[in-house]
């Protein structure tokens, strides 16, 4: 499957951030497709239930081809909200629950297919024969194209890997959140094909003033005339750097960023440039 090089995240689309309307939606959408953002990026429990509903109406209205867009989900978390009446916060990945929760979404996307299903998190009841079940179930109905995982560990991944293919993990990466650089996250993907997507790719460093964000502060302003960048699409091309070939899930709604961040896209940052903005992260040189 190709995706996008930058893909649009919409969690914060509905009522969990920027509340926006149909029209709204359906703008940002085209705006995202004139800048090559052409893969959108879903989660069930978005907006406790309901972003995918409202994303669903607006591209409806769109006059945009499914063809020239991609559709990512993700299942697996049973949330706690009123729509649903669950004890405790939980995963299911029951065979029948994975199923019912693909046609909820095609549902509510207004979609006759996904072209990822994602599984959100791992559960430790998970079972690898009931996922795989499911997935070619759905593979062989068309209502899914691709099958990936997010937030999986390289040993989780093999379980499951061993009964379906995997073509996707989408994890938290950042300049400020790179473990998956060092636990084999991101060499078992590379060894094995799977594509890495990266949520809440520029991480802590807008959010939290502390000696680390200071640092990176710093750095990233002694590179940005050399590189005629912002700050933000410094730590973007940082990410795509990466030869794992890392896809940045992008969660702003402004116009203007996600332009910009598109452009990060055509930065290629110098080898020891790429190491001065890791050491101003970890506050001292490599070993």
């Amino acid at each position: 499957m190709t995706y996008s090089r930058l893909i649009a995240g919409t969690m914060t689309w509905g009522s969990w951030g920027k509340q926006l309307s149909k029209k709204d939606m359906e703008t940002l959408m085209h705006h995202c497709i004139e800048n090559h953002i052409t893969t959108f990026d879903h989660a069930d429990i978005y907006g406790a239930y309901t972003t995918e509903a409202d994303f669903g109406k607006a591209f409806a209205d769109s006059s945009i081809n499914r063809e020239d867009i991609q559709l990512i989900s993700k299942c697996g978390i049973q949330y706690l909200c009123d729509k649903r009446p669950n004890k405790v916060k939980h995963y299911d990945y029951s065979k029948d629950y994975i199923i019912c929760s693909v046609e909820d979404s095609l549902k509510n996307l207004q979609t006759e297919y996904l072209d990822l299903l994602l599984l959100h998190r791992p559960s430790p009841l998970m079972v690898a024969e009931d996922i795989a079940e499911a997935v070619t179930i759905l593979k062989k109905e068309g209502k899914i194209k691709d099958f990936g995982v997010s937030n999986f560990t390289p040993s989780q991944m093999e379980m499951i890997g061993l009964r379906t293919d995997i073509g996707v993990n989408q994890i938290e990466f950042s300049l400020t959140q790179h473990t998956a650089m060092h636990d084999g996250t991101l060499d078992y993907l590379k060894t094995c094909g799977i594509k890495p997507m990266a949520w809440s790719p520029l991480g802590s460093v807008f959010k939290e003033d502390n000696e680390q964000t200071r640092r990176i502060h710093k750095q990233l302003g002694e590179l940005k005339d050399k590189y005629n960048a912002t700050e933000d699409q410094l730590l973007l091309a940082w990410i795509m750097k990466h030869p794992a070939g890392i896809h940045p899930v992008v969660g702003t709604t402004n116009k203007t960023r996600l332009t910009k961040a598109v452009e990060a896209s055509k930065i290629d940052l110098e080898l020891e440039d790429w190491f001065l903005i890791l050491v101003a992260s970890q506050g001292h040189k490599v070993p």
